[in-house]
């Protein structure tokens, strides 16, 4: 984005075009002579990476900052569940099942972003990792009802394009994992994680640990489905165990559906916290 303050030096922009507009010699042809800002390959060198953590922070910050962006809702969950007019091509009968959640995403989504129309978009703006899923669900919900959400796509092998949704000039791409999971929470008022793999596991345990140590502040944290994540994670036994102690179980608090989150994070702090 152009930087518009008057400044008696010649921009960034303008010497960039004015160095391509030079006599083709053995000396502007050598990368040398390259623009170190410029120069892509200057740029991807190893020694650089300290360089590209930073411009991956920055970039993001101030075109949220541009845009008014104060707090977000997170939603994390899993790439493979499809929505439901999708569940009959699932690739297990299980996905097929948890294809509910792909429409209670959606549907928090749109509330939450009706909700976040009251502050004109600046507060509880839906985030996502931009893929599909329950990704495309949080994005989707968003856009229906009419409001603006975020996408945090990073670059995998087998990676698709961003999913329809997004917000395009709100649609950010990532190399570095680590950046990518700060940008997640930076603005976070609530955590919202749904059924998933690995990446929700590695997202959901990476935030429930900031909050744990007192590295991050505590927020509403919900897991959507007791059913599923009972099954897969024995929380008690972790508890019983010494491992993490009792007070860690209340970090969380299992929902089921949007209207139970909505309730949850409006009633926020419970009780119990």
């Amino acid at each position: 984005m152009k930087d518009d303050r008057i400044s008696p030096f010649p921009d960034a922009h303008t010497d960039r075009d004015t160095a391509t507009h030079v006599p083709d010699t053995p000396q502007t042809r050598a990368p040398a002579y390259r623009l170190a800002f410029a120069d892509d390959d200057f740029l991807c060198r190893d020694e650089l990476r300290p360089v590209r953590l930073q411009l991956e922070l920055l970039k993001p910050q101030l075109i949220l900052d541009e845009r008014g962006v104060e707090s977000t809702i997170v939603l994390f969950g899993g790439a493979r569940i499809p929505a439901p007019e999708n569940k009959g091509d699932a690739r297990t009968e299980t996905l097929a099942e948890l294809s509910r959640f792909y429409e209670e995403a959606r549907k928090f989504s749109q509330m939450m972003t009706a909700k976040s129309m009251e502050s004109y978009g600046r507060e509880n703006v839906i985030v996502t990792g931009g893929g599909p899923g329950v990704m495309e669900a949080g994005n989707r919900g968003a856009h229906e009802a009419g409001g603006a959400s975020i996408g945090l796509n990073i670059v995998l092998p087998h990676e698709q394009a961003p999913n329809e949704y997004v917000t395009p000039d709100l649609c950010f791409n990532f190399h570095y994992f680590a950046i990518r999971k700060m940008h997640f929470l930076m603005r976070a008022k609530a955590i919202c994680v749904f059924p998933g793999g690995f990446g929700t596991l590695d997202e959901l345990f990476e935030s429930l640990t900031l909050i744990q140590t007192g590295r991050m502040s505590r927020i509403p944290f919900l897991l959507f489905g007791r059913d599923f994540w009972e099954k897969i994670i024995n929380w008690d036994a972790l508890a019983e165990s010494g491992t993490i102690s009792d007070e860690d179980v209340k970090l969380f608090r299992f929902v089921e559906t949007a209207e139970d989150a909505m309730r949850v994070i409006a009633e926020w702090p419970a009780d119990d916290t």
